[in-house]
């Protein structure tokens, strides 16, 4: 039962109160601020003191109201035509909610701030001219690309291997203009309604009162909000699945998250999801790499983008479609296709793939390219149209409004990356930061003065068309269907169709961040939620609380799994992947040569680890045992002892794996091995056994191959293909 706190002995309480386990329903006044946190005096503007506490400043009453101070009765719908029809632009609430938190940070993005972007290609196959008119989608056509990676939540100075979504944006130069894919690596999202984005975004975002913790998701607001709205369910199995902890981001698969409408040139219309598919596999870290990566290096994911396009190895993505009939229910195999928290399974709609995107440069300057790009989801070409998907809705608004204190007006679109390829003549004018110069007398239509232009297309000029949709009659109303209120099936689903290897990390995932939170209620209500999932991940999760599992309210469904949801259990191109060679001072260069040669004609980059810099029996070293870290190699290979360096601690290095200090090996070695060991990843070793000994790694354990150069280089590949060596740990299923 809610109350009254104590003064605390242990830090971190987010409020003055414990929270209830029910959503409270009872109209009352702000919580009084808490016993640790002061204000400044309340004065006025000239300085006279008000008498007033700090806390009058801040918000009052006990209702939701406008800025304006008028009460709401709900904030969790927009204004539509009717349960399945399009927003309105007249939702006041909706534009002045989701207007203020386009407009919170200035002038850093208030989600997606830290990003990495590269220029690309995009090259079609012809495979959608059917049932898309759009000219960038025809055989053969070649488009440039710009495509913008990115983390949600952390700002731009967090780390990169966050646990976190990733923003997957591209912007298609076509032809007809500029088309923006803004999508993400995960299908589904958070809310249903676009008007609950900021909500979702402040629950999730640090504390507003310490401004911590930065760029992660494990704290009370966050889960609080998750375990009351439920809808959130399903995007946060997703965001605590490996997806969420990328080994990079051309590993990275990509969703539009929407569904969307496409128009062939008969004017024939489908439904689509849109996927991009990386050519070397969708692969993860684990957890402990990624908490290493960001303390070794915090860059990680932009540095593997951009050396990865210096090197010349091009990450390349497929893009595909799901596609589905354009019916009046807009649903598909029973799945609302209007939902964003949904996604439809592979088994269902095979993904078709309509072309290739090659990313091959990397941006000359990160502030004028990367920073200042400006995706907009309402960047549309002919025969590519958005549906009545709420989140979509409010997303085709928030975008806009965005750019306009970001960049500085509305001239956003005139910044050298934003420009589009094709003939500009809109009729919009001045404003700040208007670079065009333009002419004539009359900026509207219809005119004379300028002799009639600009001209209204014609069909056969390919303009873009809003594609006429039905809207049945309705009223406009707060409210969305039935079939959104289904939270659980596809949570479930998702889940269940996981190798065990990959349960394991969501239950560990899930045990981690819900012990991070302050509140037991918080835990509590949602182990209900995973009760309602999957009993047997809620028992295992709560046994890692030292909580009760509690009973579900809602059975859990026995369903289908989706086999292309694991990303486990095939092999990759190894194109880019990177190999550690690790020698000693008396190493045997032939050695290393074989290794070398086979590993770079498979398109491996090898660096050699050395005792320091410089020359090492006349091979250059590019790491040294000092600077080395695991997290940068996908494979390691020992070749001869690796006795201790001169600046080798091995007293002080001891504790980093190298047992009492009286080890052969240089202990810093040792770690870097046994790191890799643990991570899963391939190693080799040619006359090594006395490092793999003091790592405690035996040649018959999974993923270890030993032999020489020659024996041993085709052996590790074939190990790297596969990603990583999972099969070395038992799961909870086999104890």
């Amino acid at each position: 039962m809610a109350g009254k706190r104590s003064q605390p002995r242990v830090p971190g309480v987010p409020s003055s109160e414990a929270p209830a386990y029910e959503e409270p329903t009872v109209p009352r006044g702000p919580l009084p601020p808490k016993a640790d946190q002061g204000g400044p005096d309340t004065v006025t503007a000239t300085g006279a003191a008000t008498g007033q506490p700090p806390e009058s400043v801040g918000q009052q009453g006990e209702f939701l109201t406008t800025a304006h101070g008028a009460r709401l009765r709900d904030t969790d719908h927009s204004l539509r035509v009717g349960r399945r029809g399009p927003t309105l632009l007249q939702d006041h609430h909706l534009r002045e909610k989701v207007s203020h938190f386009d407009h919170e940070r200035i002038p850093e993005r208030v989600v997606h701030a830290r990003g990495a972007s590269a220029h690309g290609v995009f090259e079609a196959n012809g495979a959608a001219e059917g049932i898309c008119r759009a000219a960038f989608l025809r055989s053969g056509v070649q488009t440039p690309v710009f495509v913008r990676f990115s983390t949600v939540l952390g700002s731009r100075g967090s780390a990169d291997l966050a646990r976190d979504t990733r923003g997957f944006a591209t912007r298609f130069y076509t032809s007809e203009g500029n088309y923006d894919l803004v999508g993400n690596n995960i299908p589904v999202f958070f809310i249903q309604d676009g008007i609950k984005f900021p909500d979702v975004i402040h629950a999730a975002k640090p504390h507003p009162d310490r401004e911590i913790p930065q760029a992660q998701s494990a704290h009370d607001t966050f889960w609080d909000f998750a375990s009351l709205h439920t809808e959130a369910q399903a995007h946060t199995m997703w965001n605590m699945s490996d997806r969420a902890i990328p080994r990079s981001y051309r590993t990275m698969e990509g969703f539009g998250v929407h569904t969307w409408r496409l128009a062939n040139a008969d004017g024939e219309t489908c439904l689509v999801k849109f996927h991009w598919k990386p050519r070397q596999g969708v692969h993860s870290v684990t957890w402990e790499e990624a908490q290493l990566s960001n303390g070794y290096d915090p860059d990680y994911h932009r540095r593997d983008l951009a050396d990865a396009i210096e090197a010349g190895a091009y990450p390349v993505w497929d893009l595909g479609v799901q596609v589905m009939p354009d019916t009046a229910e807009e649903t598909f195999e029973g799945i609302d296709l209007l939902d964003p928290t949904k996604f439809v399974p592979e088994e269902l709609a095979p993904v078709q793939l309509v072309g290739t995107m090659t990313l091959n440069a990397n941006p000359t300057n990160y502030f004028a390219e990367t920073e200042q790009v400006a995706f907009n989801p309402s960047n549309l070409v002919g025969g590519i149209d958005v549906t009545n998907d709420p989140l979509l809705q409010a997303r085709l608004f928030s975008y806009l409004d965005t750019q306009i204190t970001r960049l500085g007006g509305p001239n956003w679109n005139q910044i050298p990356i934003n420009r589009a390829h094709a003939p500009v003549n809109d009729m919009l004018r001045d404003g700040f930061h208007q670079d065009a110069v333009h002419g004539g007398a009359a900026p509207y239509r219809p005119n004379s003065l300028d002799g009639g232009c600009p001209f209204v297309a014609g069909h056969d000029d390919h303009p873009f068309i809003d594609l006429p949709a039905p809207v049945d009659a309705a009223v406009k109303e707060r409210a969305h269907p039935a079939s959104f209120d289904d939270h659980f099936s596809q949570v479930t689903l998702f889940y269940r169709s996981l190798a065990p290897i990959e349960q394991d990390h969501i239950v560990a995932a899930y045990t981690f961040e819900l012990s991070k939170c302050y509140d037991q209620t918080i835990r509590e209500r949602q182990l209900q939620a995973l009760a309602n999932i999957d009993a047997d991940l809620c028992q295992k999760v709560a046994d890692g609380l030292g909580l009760p599992a509690p009973k579900p309210t809602l059975a859990p469904e026995d369903g289908e799994i989706s086999a292309a949801l694991t990303q486990l259990g095939a092999t990759w191109p190894v194109e880019g992947r990177q190999i550690g060679i690790v020698i000693g001072e008396t190493v045997k260069p032939a050695a290393v040569d074989a290794i070398t040669k086979a590993a770079q004609a498979a398109g491996v980059v090898p660096l050699v680890v050395g005792p320091h810099g410089g020359l090492v029996g006349g091979l250059t070293v590019h790491r040294t045992y000092a600077n080395a870290a695991s997290i940068e190699f996908d494979a390691l290979v020992l070749v001869g002892e690796l006795p201790a360096a001169p600046d080798a601690m091995v007293s002080g290095d001891a504790k980093a794996g190298a047992g009492d200090g009286a080890a052969v090996t240089d202990p810093r070695v040792v770690k870097l091995l046994s790191e890799a060991w643990r991570h899963a990843k391939a190693i080799g070793a040619v006359d090594s056994d006395t490092a793999l000994a003091e790592a405690g790694i035996t040649t018959e354990d999974v993923g270890v191959v030993v032999g020489t150069a020659t024996q041993l280089a085709p052996l590790l590949l074939e190990l790297l293909a596969e990603h990583r060596s999972w099969d070395r740990f038992a799961t909870s299923l086999d104890v």
